[in-house]
């Protein structure tokens, strides 16, 4: 079980109606910090380092357990509760449950060692309720981070560091590592001549639906980046023509350099300057200089002409990705909306009808399509 975790509960500083205070005594308490001592013992020096580097006052942070308490993306501790059996098979008073007690003890034990991204502040084991069970309260938290404290609390991150990655809905990090802590217990519960009864649930049916959900928002999720690369493409097309269009204006400043830049005007011969003299040292080094003008505008307008057609063909084709891209997205929105529906409905069945029901229909069917399908096979093998 995932429980919300209460700390006053769990030490027994209150009693529940379901408590026998006559058993108390026999709690076993492993350990029990304080959880606002475990946040200075674990932040203190990273929440200074990180203080040290902000320039800005507001940027800099106070009291970390507070602006994890205030916050909305962490929780201040978690807690997992570990119980084997239930009040009918396996009491507290009885002798199965004194050996349920002594296997859940030796799964706490190593627990420490296989969680060490798990700060375990408080843990009890309850012996006087119904059943034996442990409380088990924890800070998950990660090292070496590039974000934020170097040190800092992360439910997520913490599990990824012990190898748990999320995928679907019905497989998070917290669901495998829940998975991974049963399969700790049921090995240990081996010894002690437990056997782990794993009572079939509706997941597996929904895990397909879900699987395909991640599957199409994967999909559309790849769509919507293309989407934006073409989009950010042709804006960066459309900027580049508009930048050849407006050739026109730097031409007319040309003409304007041309008219009335004294470099290529021919100035009035002097009386004393022969025709001969006035063509070599002034005439020809201004038609030079023309020369070279009209050569590099030549060039350049056919760069740019050049580059305008290519510009123009690869605008048309951008568009018609887009347009494809929009379509194709359009169609996974569709299918994505569909899948949710169908989950809806498969879920709201299940409520209405039962577990039992709806699983007993869905061997049927899957006997009936079994059927068809080597009914099929043997029409194609007698061809």
């Amino acid at each position: 079980m995932v429980g919300k975790g209460s700390l006053n509960h769990n030490s027994r500083k209150f009693k529940a109606e379901n408590v026998n205070g006559e058993r108390t005594h026999l709690n076993i308490e492993y350990c029990n910090e304080d959880n606002r001592q475990v946040y200075h013992i674990l932040f203190d020096e990273p929440l200074a380092r990180y203080n040290a580097k902000q320039t800005r006052a507001d940027r800099r942070i106070p009291d970390y357990y507070e602006k994890i308490r205030t916050g909305k993306q962490e929780k201040l501790f978690h807690e997992l509760i570990m119980q084997i059996g239930n009040r009918d098979d396996t009491a507290s008073d009885s002798d199965i449950g004194k050996r349920a007690r002594d296997a859940l003890d030796e799964y706490f034990r190593g627990f420490r060692e296989r969680n060490h991204h798990m700060y375990v502040f408080s843990a009890h084991m309850h012996l006087d309720e119904a059943t034996p069970h442990l409380h088990i309260d924890f800070v998950p938290f990660i090292t070496g981070s590039k974000r934020g404290l170097d040190t800092r609390v992360s439910l997520k991150q913490a599990l990824a560091a012990q190898g748990f990655r999320g995928g679907t809905r019905g497989n998070t990090e917290w669901n495998q590592w829940v998975e991974s802590e049963k399969k700790q217990l049921a090995l240990v519960m081996e010894r002690y001549g437990f056997e782990w009864e794993q009572k079939g649930t509706h997941e597996e049916h929904l895990d397909i639906l879900d699987f395909k959900k991640q599957k199409r928002s994967e999909e559309l999720e790849k769509i919507k980046a293309d989407l934006d690369d073409k989009k950010a493409q042709v804006q960066t097309a459309e900027k580049q023509i508009d930048i050849l269009e407006t050739g026109s204006l730097k031409i007319d400043e040309i003409q304007k350099e041309l008219a009335f830049d004294p470099k290529y005007q021919l100035p009035e011969p002097s009386g004393l300057a022969s025709a001969k003299s006035y063509r070599l040292k002034i005439a020809l080094p201004v038609i030079d200089k023309l020369k070279t003008l009209i050569q590099n505008l030549l060039a350049r307008y056919f760069q740019l002409q050049s580059r305008y057609l290519d510009l123009s063909r690869s605008n048309s084709r951008l568009s018609r990705d887009n347009e494809y891209l929009t379509a194709e997205n359009d169609q996974l929105r569709a299918e994505n909306q569909k899948l949710k529906e169908q989950s809806r409905d498969y879920r709201f069945l299940r409520r209405v009808f039962g577990n039992e029901k709806i699983d007993s229909l869905l061997v049927q069917a899957r006997e009936i399509h079994a059927q068809k399908k080597k009914g099929r096979r043997q029409i194609y093998d007698s061809r």
